[in-house]
């Protein structure tokens, strides 16, 4: 395997990015090692939140949340997937896959040794961390979920694999306009253009993907997010993502294993609250699923978080903030 290692010169004076890098080392399946980048920031002996961002993010997603959250007495620990952040980013895009991000979260877990986590997960977070704590549920004290999902044979049965599979191929490639106009429209097609997009389209831009979901155009903040990606060499990981969501035919080992997690979330008694936005063009109307099926949701106010788009860390920290301490508080 091949790899990539973004040069430290990248994350100098980054914009309300002044935390310490830590590392592990995890391993591929063919035994390459992958250096694995993540915070941990806050008192050692704290209640510790396990934050995990998504495609095309790094752990700067949290950089508002982290004060916030060590401020009210708790131990913030953000992992940079691999392929994303300060991590190692292997250069094809067949070397990621869902089962391997999931590995490769489980070792760096193992490695960090948490314990009565509280996981927060959001985007891709979500698809991997919760696959992560159905493995390791003893590791783990609560759950909140904001802006993800976890796709199985009951939200993706096979007849409507089938039919996405046919509509794929014969969709035209999109630019990000053409993307942001589907979102608007919704309908069932509207992701498929988000994965032939980051999978196909030459003019693939992790800017242009926060511009997109975000509206985010404030020079250092983009700055921060495109630092991990110099060029276009080390943008595999972003551009593979989408098509790993498991919604096609030859996805359905993927639906297996989540149908596995959600074998586990199904018996989850210990608590769980979701946190999704008001305006999320992907996501949006998500957390139903998880309010339905996990019994540690049931009879739990679910907040909503106004104006938060697809990465309400960015746009909203202080609610989402608020809404895990307070959360915790009463779980505690």
């Amino acid at each position: 395997m091949d790899v990539l290692r973004t040069p430290d010169a990248r994350f100098e004076g980054l914009d309300g990015y002044p935390f310490a890098p830590r590392y592990v080392e995890v391993r591929a399946a063919d035994g390459t090692s992958l250096r694995m980048h993540y915070l941990d920031e806050g008192p050692r002996d704290a209640p510790v939140i396990l934050c995990v961002h998504g495609q095309p993010a790094w752990s700067y997603l949290y950089r508002k949340m982290i004060p916030l959250l060590t401020a009210a007495g708790f131990r913030v620990v953000a992992p940079d997937l691999i392929g994303f952040g300060r991590s190692d980013k292997p250069v094809r895009r067949e070397d990621y896959t869902y089962a391997a991000h999931v590995e490769w979260l489980a070792q760096w877990l193992e490695l960090v040794d948490l314990r009565e986590a509280t996981f927060v997960g959001q985007d891709w977070g979500g698809l991997i961390g919760l696959r992560v704590v159905a493995q390791a549920p003893d590791r783990f004290a609560r759950i909140v979920v904001a802006n993800t999902g976890l796709p199985d044979s009951k939200m993706v049965p096979e007849p409507v694999s089938q039919m996405l599979g046919q509509m794929y191929p014969a969709m035209p490639v999109p630019y990000a306009a053409d993307v942001r106009q589907a979102f608007q429209n919704g309908g069932p097609g509207a992701f498929l253009y988000w994965v032939k997009y980051a999978a196909e389209c030459p003019e693939f831009s992790v800017g242009e993907v926060f511009g997109l979901l975000a509206g985010i155009e404030d020079p250092a903040v983009l700055a921060g997010y495109t630092a991990p990606f110099p060029d276009d060499r080390y943008i595999a990981g972003a551009r593979q993502f989408p098509s790993l969501v498991p919604l096609l035919p030859h996805h359905a080992p993927d639906r297996a294993a989540n149908d596995a997690a959600w074998a586990v979330l199904e018996t989850w008694k210990k608590p769980l609250l979701t946190a999704f936005t008001d305006d999320d063009p992907v996501t949006r109307g998500g957390e139903v699923v998880f309010q339905t099926r996990v019994p540690g949701a049931k009879g739990r106010t679910h907040p909503t978080i106004k104006g938060g788009g697809h990465f309400l860390q960015e746009m909203q920290p202080a609610a989402f903030s608020d809404a895990i301490i307070q959360f915790i508080r009463e779980t505690a």
